[in-house]
């Protein structure tokens, strides 16, 4: 049974239980000039609702105890959203996030951050990361693919490691791996020398056909296997113009893929994957704006709930 009780509240607009608490469907309006319209229950918001802030962010979804919790979508001021699973208020489970400017992520989170198996599509130039992310960052095998090549191998903080190998679509391969140089310490005082560690270079070994991938590593072909497949994807590569020390084979250097990074009022950054030969690998770009944008978010969530708190007292 829900009752209606005559109060000079004029912060809830709803229904109560018998203890005066909102329960029920209502509607709340906060004093910093956010709205929720939905389902309480003993005084918290839980189940479907809207919340709105002022500064033109929304979510639409699931809560438990003033929490979000379930399925839901957050519509953010600059016009990103994600729309997906949520546990006490932080991104955790499956979602997707599509950013400002056009880049979208579909895969697994964990509080808040891209975690997990996941994609991530960049907009302007159709490149496609496909692999897996540990706290935000680009970490562990995955495939980079371009619109006429791809880059199979591992990453480590958004910086492609080891070995690996670039797949052509004119049917050939080319292995080799990064190798981490040390970046020219220029005039730098003795006391303060440290081991500067430069932009990761791609070093070639050999030119191949095509071959099957192997998710955690590269079976190494015999010699004598080695040298027939290096010996006809020479023919080949020749015949089609490229060969092991071509110029037109990508001479990559690499410092980091660039990806856009959540924002949770306003935080969207635009990453930019460039030709192969001035590849830039470079993440978490804009991770300062959406702990900013979060910031603001919670913010204004602890104000709702302070005055929630309150204006059930006075009730």
């Amino acid at each position: 049974t829900i009752f209606f009780f005559p109060t000079c509240d004029q912060e809830y607009e709803g229904e109560r239980n018998p203890e005066g608490e909102r329960h029920g469907r209502g509607k709340a309006f906060l004093s910093n000039g956010d709205t929720y319209d939905g389902e309480y229950e003993h005084g918290f918001r839980n189940g479907q609702g809207t919340y709105r802030f002022k500064n033109g962010a929304c979510y639409i979804g699931k809560y438990v105890q003033n929490k979000k919790h379930g399925q839901g979508i957050f519509f953010y001021p600059d016009g990103s959203k994600y729309e997906g699973d949520w546990v006490n208020d932080q991104r955790h489970g499956h979602g997707v996030y599509t950013y400002a400017n056009g880049d979208t992520y579909t895969g697994e989170w964990f509080n808040h951050n891209r975690h997990g198996q996941g994609t991530y599509i960049y907009k302007d130039t159709g490149a496609i990361y496909i692999g897996v992310w540990v706290n935000g960052n680009q970490e562990g095998e995955a495939e980079l693919i371009y619109l006429n090549h791809r880059f199979r191998g591992k990453f480590l903080n958004g910086i492609p490691v080891g070995r690996g190998k670039y797949i052509f679509d004119i049917g050939c391969e080319q292995h080799g791996e990064y190798i981490q140089t040390e970046q020219d310490k220029g005039e730098v005082e003795e006391e303060d020398e440290i081991s500067f560690l430069g932009v990761p270079k791609w070093k070639a070994s050999e030119i191949t056909k095509l071959t099957l991938w192997t998710p955690h590593g590269e079976k190494q072909p015999s010699p004598r296997e080695a040298s027939q497949v290096a010996a006809e994807a020479e023919k080949e590569g020749a015949a089609a113009g490229v060969t092991e020390n071509d110029e037109k084979m990508p001479s990559i250097t690499v410092s980091r893929i660039s990806v856009t990074n959540e924002p949770a009022d306003s935080e969207e950054d635009e990453p930019s994957l460039q030709e192969v030969s001035t590849e830039i690998f470079s993440p978490a770009k804009d991770a300062g704006e959406e702990d900013e944008g979060n910031r603001e978010e919670e913010e204004n969530q602890d104000q709702e709930d302070q005055e929630t708190t309150g204006l059930d007292k006075e009730d």
